[in-house]
């Protein structure tokens, strides 16, 4: 794996190599990564895992034709192979009007801040294992606990740059490291499944490996002998581990390509109340140590940080240069590269602010309501808002949590479900999305 400096300057390499076999304009993105993961199960080592990858991407432009291409030899003979492979692709491509690089203008020249994204310290393979051994230890304690899927501990590191034919160049290092665990409770046809994780660039901001798996264990016996709920229109609370699906059904609809596409439901929503007033969901692609933290985006743009919806109103899309030229509009800084390919777009550590509430308090007046832990499947219409997941959790009743419940389905629309949502105030920051326990009145539920 190449460090940073060398990342970039090959890179830089590349693209300087497609200018010379005629590219008109020409960028080239460096990937790699590296990991380590040790399983255990049942007190006994399960799996060791060891990956590496490395990987460099040419797109080029001849006119208003583009070409992308990639390799994973990084010698000087099939960079030039790459090169010269990708200008006869292009030349042979349909034009696309809105293909071309970012805007020069907007590049950003800045260093950028210090994100603190690596962790000088690596685990050894030794130190993963016994990680892993007392977070499933820790799970298999709790009462009810019948058997384990086993807790792994896994550490990687990346290396990320991109260069440009129009005058960027940049380069930043990462490192993971995660902790799991997975156990069943209960007995024969009765058992239930659950698990607890974490993830983070610094080993120092996981939890415990006994968290971790009291965490673990604790879920799976808490959702023994579920009852079922009865269908009807009730209050819907969303546990933090799934509220924040609802805000990545909204960061979806706001891409640039689904609303230059006009396959969004918030299509003409620009500057709408879609949230009650006070609601704020806001991003911050420059917080420290952050899981989705970076200094520039996929096209040479800075990144910055800014309000999605700002006192419940739909303040901007979520641009890359293409999509910002088919709707006239300039480009966010939210493009995303994922090895080869135009650019996608991704956001940065998003988040929605936290109510006044506790979530006890948030149920409180709640006499017969359901609060979801789990939710299954897809069924979510991004052109309707059409919402409509299986689901798992806990029935509400009086105002506390009665007893589990599973297999029925949560069921409204977006548009109407955002304009009921009340956020309580138990926010954590440690997901890309962070949200907190979430209320929404009014959905259906469909059970019994």
């Amino acid at each position: 794996m190449l460090n940073p400096d060398q990342a970039r300057e090959r890179a830089l390499d590349l693209v300087e190599r497609a200018r010379r076999a005629g590219a008109d304009a020409a960028d080239a993105v460096y990937g790699a990564s590296a990991s380590e993961g040790i399983q255990v199960r049942l007190g006994k080592l399960e799996d060791v895992e060891r990956s590496e990858s490395e990987h460099i991407a040419l797109r080029v432009f001849a006119g208003r034709r583009s070409a992308s291409i990639g390799s994973s030899d990084l010698s000087l003979a099939a960079l030039d192979e790459l090169a010269a492979r990708a200008i006869d692709m292009a030349r042979a491509a349909p034009e696309d009007a809105y293909a071309g690089l970012a805007p020069q203008d907007l590049l950003t020249t800045a260093a950028g801040p210090e994100l603190d994204l690596v962790d000088p310290s690596e685990p050894s393979p030794e130190a993963l294992r016994a990680m892993a051994l007392e977070a499933e230890d820790a799970a298999r304690a709790v009462p009810g606990v019948s058997n384990s899927d086993g807790a792994t501990a896994s550490a990687g590191q990346g290396v990320f740059a991109l260069a440009t034919s129009h005058g960027f160049s940049g380069a930043y290092g990462s490192t993971n490291h995660s902790l799991s665990a997975s156990v069943v409770a209960g007995e024969g046809a009765a058992k239930q499944r659950d698990n607890a994780w974490r993830s983070a660039h610094h080993g120092a901001d996981l939890p415990s490996p006994a968290e971790i798996g009291r965490l673990a264990g604790e879920r799976a016996a808490a959702k023994l002998n579920p009852g079922r709920m009865k269908s009807g229109a009730m209050p819907v609370v969303f546990d933090p581990r799934v509220s924040g699906s609802l805000v990545g059904h909204l960061l979806g609809a706001i891409t640039g390509s689904a609303v230059a596409r006009r396959s969004s439901f918030l299509l003409d929503k620009l500057g709408a109340q879609i949230f009650a007033p006070g609601i704020l969901i806001a991003e911050d692609p420059h917080i420290r140590r952050g899981l989705r933290s970076r200094p520039f985006d996929g096209e040479g743009l800075a990144t910055r940080a800014r309000a999605l919806v700002e006192d419940g109103r739909l303040s901007g899309w979520l641009l890359d240069s293409a999509s910002a030229r088919q709707l006239g509009l300039a480009p966010t800084g939210h493009a995303a590269r994922h090895g080869g390919g135009a650019p996608g777009v991704t956001t940065g550590n998003v988040h929605l602010a936290a109510g006044e509430l506790t979530p006890a308090a948030l149920m409180a007046d709640i006499a017969d309501g359901v609060y979801v832990t789990e939710l299954i499947g897809q069924g979510v219409n991004g052109v309707t808002g059409d919402y409509s997941r299986g689901a798992a959790g806990f029935r509400i009743v009086d105002g506390v949590l009665a007893g589990p419940v599973a297999e029925f389905t949560v069921a409204g629309n977006l548009l109407a479900m955002f304009a009921q949502l009340t956020p309580a105030n138990d926010l954590e920051w440690y997901r890309a999305v962070n949200v907190p326990t979430v209320r929404v009145d009014g959905m259906t539920v469909a059970g019994d």
